[in-house]
């Protein structure tokens, strides 16, 4: 687990140092930052000087219609500034602090989605 690590690592530098970790089959989506790995279904890419094809959009749409929960996680946890910004105390309580995050927003998207259930 690379909670904690010091020092700045790119996501894909990250996926590719622990894939080894994930069963082989497994497929994975990423955005634009990811073309290039096989694992990785990534959206198409606009050629220089020319146009994507209608159909290319339309999967490109898809594609991002299935990773934007995954973005919007992303997204609740950086609100609480632990994983997007410096990390002002102790080295040691950072694991610790980042643990309590995701617990509270898994609790809060637990808690929305029973209430969506039950009215």
């Amino acid at each position: 687990m690379y909670v904690g690590k010091l020092g700045k690592t790119s996501d894909i530098g990250l996926f590719r140092e622990t894939r080894h970790k994930f069963n082989v089959e497994q497929k994975f989506i990423g955005d634009k930052a990811y073309i290039g790995d096989n694992a990785i279904t990534t959206p198409y890419k606009k050629p220089k000087k020319s146009e994507i094809s209608q159909l290319q959009k339309e999967q490109n749409k898809r594609l991002s219609s299935r990773r934007i929960g995954v973005e919007h996680m992303i997204c609740r946890v950086k609100i609480f500034r632990v994983a997007s910004e410096k990390f002002r105390l102790s080295r040691h309580r950072y694991n610790q602090v980042i643990m309590a995050v995701c617990g509270l927003v898994r609790l809060r998207l637990n808690c929305s989605w029973f209430l969506s259930v039950n009215n």
